[in-house]
């Protein structure tokens, strides 16, 4: 559907190219207004999360790296089930890591 890509893409560029907190703030809203017509329920999830979703605007910082460390963890500790002491898994961490 193309008024769903062109609003996803329009999604990106608010974040992307807004210069301060007010016009991202009131970008947002008048994104929200327009693609309910086309997402529908996703705007009123997007809607209850919506203060922590304006934090971007304040910092533009996203918890996109901690969320790829911790994803990473979560398979050095699948990959090394059964390790028998901690320092064990921890070598293996910093083996992980070290690239």
């Amino acid at each position: 559907m193309k008024a769903a890509y062109e609003y996803k893409e329009d999604f990106r560029t608010i974040y992307e190219t807004s210069q301060s907190v007010s016009e991202g703030l009131e970008r947002f809203q008048e994104w929200l207004k327009n693609a309910r017509q086309v997402y529908g329920k996703v705007i009123n999830t997007i809607s209850q999360h919506l203060s922590t979703i304006y934090n971007y605007f304040i910092s533009h910082a996203s918890s996109g790296v901690m969320e790829g460390i911790n994803n990473k963890i979560k398979l050095v500790k699948r990959q090394g089930y059964g390790f028998r002491n901690f320092e064990n898994f921890r070598l293996r961490l910093l083996a992980a890591f070290s690239s």
